[in-house]
């Protein structure tokens, strides 16, 4: 757990050769990979994927290894796990996949990793509990500045449906021109 958490891979590899369990767990669920992941240890993770650990260990949280990835937005976390297969579908405590907190907080690569990456298959339209899609979060919740610019047209071409209504009937492009997000409602227009 100690390794996982520090990003120390060759000292994760060591426990694991001397026996130690994959999923063993601390006072909030969280296994070795979810802390390696939720640190962005990719080298420390790697190791644990290659030895069988599960991505798909739910923490008191309701996170996943796989769902972090969306907060962190480590593309390079993504592939890592994507190797391990984790349940795409699962979700985290507010109802959402991994791309709806990666389109709030405008993870470029992430989202473009997860798009592109014919191994990862998250829902591109999943709606949360509050009734948005990552297209949505990436407007309602995003500075409309080029990372959230660069978001929104990764999504729209990656498939996402622009005309899904958040739970007031409203859509991406008229939450965009309310805030004055005028290059994203450009991109919402085309």
């Amino acid at each position: 757990m100690e390794a996982a958490e520090k990003g120390d891979a060759d000292a994760v590899r060591d426990a694991i050769e001397r026996g130690a369990d994959l999923e063993t767990r601390d006072g909030e669920r969280h296994t070795p990979l979810l802390l390696a992941s939720t640190g962005d240890h990719v080298e420390a993770a790697k190791v644990l994927v290659d030895a069988g650990a599960d991505p798909d260990a739910v923490d008191h949280q309701q996170d996943t290894p796989w769902l972090v990835t969306g907060v962190t937005g480590s593309a390079e976390m993504a592939k890592v796990l994507a190797e391990a297969e984790p349940d795409y579908k699962l979700l985290n405590r507010y109802g959402g996949t991994s791309l709806i907190p990666a389109g709030e907080h405008g993870h470029v690569e992430y989202i473009r990793e997860v798009t592109t990456n014919p191994k990862i298959d998250v829902d591109i339209d999943h709606v949360n509990n509050l009734g948005w899609t990552a297209l949505l979060e990436a407007v309602i919740l995003g500075d409309g500045g080029e990372r959230h610019q660069e978001s929104v047209k990764l999504l729209l071409e990656g498939g996402a449906d622009k005309n899904i209504e958040d739970k007031n009937g409203m859509t991406a492009l008229d939450h965009a021109e309310d805030k004055g997000q005028d290059e994203i409602a450009e991109l919402l227009r085309g």
